[in-house]
């Protein structure tokens, strides 16, 4: 069972989202909340796998909510997808750097919502379609200074390949297919990177790509 944090002080907003949610097969919606620190509270008391983020909430909003359960060990588990109206918002590009494991925007399909929790729910990242290179753009752009290669200390070449796949938006099957390796092998590779480099998902590995220079904005 996936169990969904709801995190929007919007009450029209958070009922549709449990009405949608709690009809899925293998999901329900264990807590909600109307701000960041009743939801931190919530999720403490009540342990849930995926937490759909609203960005402006009083008390505590999405941005700072989400630097908490990133920083706290014991919600090493819960991930985080930021659903918001807006489609590029400086506060979602910060919300990722945070720990954020997905991206939506609120008029997603209500399938595409159901998929993005099963996806996250599931370990991977989950981006909307359109926003990926906007957003990384975004990252890349004013927030650091230079290239820092320092973070890439420890990894193997084979490895720093495999991360700029990853950062250049490949799948698994896709960078065995580019490098000419078994899917496992290409998986096993990710995960490797992910504990060398401390990643908390498949998303900050992304943003580890552009940051040290392996990917940069615009390339294919």
């Amino acid at each position: 069972m996936i169990r969904v944090a709801l995190a929007d002080d919007q009450l029209l907003v958070r009922a549709g989202f449990r009405a949608l949610l709690d009809a899925e097969d293998g999901i329900e919606v264990a807590v909600e909340a109307a701000g960041g620190r009743e939801l931190l509270e919530g999720i403490r008391r009540t342990p849930v796998d995926v937490v759909l983020m609203d960005i402006r909430m009083p008390d505590g909003d999405g941005l700072w909510a989400t630097e908490q359960i990133a920083a706290d060990p014991a919600l090493a588990g819960v991930h985080v997808v930021i659903v918001t109206t807006f489609e590029l918002d400086e506060y979602v590009v910060r919300a990722v750097r945070a720990g954020a494991a997905g991206f939506l925007v609120k008029d997603t399909e209500p399938a595409d919502l159901v998929r993005a929790v099963r996806v996250v729910a599931a370990g991977e990242a989950l981006l909307s379609p359109g926003v990926t290179r906007r957003l990384l753009e975004r990252l890349t752009v004013g927030l650091r200074d230079a290239p820092d290669q320092r973070l890439l200390e420890g990894i193997t070449e084979r490895e720093r390949e495999v991360l700029r796949l990853v950062g250049q938006g490949l799948t698994n099957d896709e960078i065995a297919v580019q490098l000419f390796l078994s899917p496992l092998t290409a998986k096993t590779h990710v995960s490797r990177i992910m504990a060398k480099l401390h990643a908390r998902d498949r998303v900050h590995l992304v943003v580890l790509a552009y940051e040290t220079g392996l990917v940069a904005p615009g390339w294919q």
